[in-house]
């Protein structure tokens, strides 16, 4: 029986996946093979609305994808949104600086590795613009997101949460990265009261089996 929205909140869904082409294509074939098993009544069918958000009824989804990667996330509580950026070295100083709050700047500035804080920011603001349905538009770039005020560990682990929790201006929704995808950044916003984020590579490769989250719900990570 498909579980719908109600007092006790289900999981979220997350698949990942390498692709090398095509990428578009492939996020929207794994939205659906995730929608098959979320959902009992039928084939699911993808649409877009006007802007190009994509839409499963009666889930609540997402989708980005990179050059290497594609994420999808679905879940039948309320809104979802999730972004992802491949770690490679560019500038990224002077795009700070044009949209980053000041808060957030400075926050940047005591971390031990830019581009990795700035990724964090980048695809925070990025899914919950997804999740809000405003994708950046109407200032989404300037939105604050929760920052840890303690500068992360030189000995983190890459993936590992710097930026997490309820967002100020949609205090229904959590922002959490994922401690998945060795060569990208992944963040995912889910309603506030989502007992779990449940996370599948879909490529083989040996994955812990849990990893508890900074924003106090846990992350499954299941290998494929």
């Amino acid at each position: 029986m498909t579980e719908r929205p109600g007092t006790d909140l289900a999981p979220v869904h997350v698949w990942l996946k390498p692709v090398a082409r095509d990428q578009r294509s492939a996020a929207h074939a794994l939205l659906l093979d995730l929608a098959a098993t979320l959902l009992s009544d039928g084939a699911p069918v993808l649409r877009h609305d006007a802007a190009g958000g994509p839409h499963v009824d009666p889930l609540a989804v997402s989708l980005s994808h990179s050059e290497r990667l594609v994420a999808v996330v679905a879940g039948l509580a309320g809104p979802v949104g999730i972004d992802l950026e491949d770690r490679y070295r560019r500038p990224v100083t002077a795009l700070a600086r044009r949209w980053f709050t000041p808060a957030e700047l400075a926050w940047m500035r005591v971390q031990p590795e830019e581009l990795e804080a700035f990724l964090h920011l980048w695809t925070a603001k990025e899914a919950v613009g997804k999740a809000l349905g405003t994708g950046l538009r109407s200032g989404g770039l300037r939105r604050p997101m929760p920052l840890l005020t303690a500068p992360a560990p030189a000995g983190a682990r890459r993936g590992e949460p710097l930026v997490g929790g309820l967002i100020a201006s949609a205090p229904d929704l959590v922002l959490v990265h994922l401690p998945v995808a060795a060569d990208a950044v992944v963040a995912v916003v889910v309603p506030v009261g989502t007992p779990a984020v449940e996370v599948c590579e879909h490529h083989g490769a040996a994955l812990r089996s849990t990893a508890v989250s900074r924003t106090s719900f846990p992350v499954v990570v299941r290998g494929n």
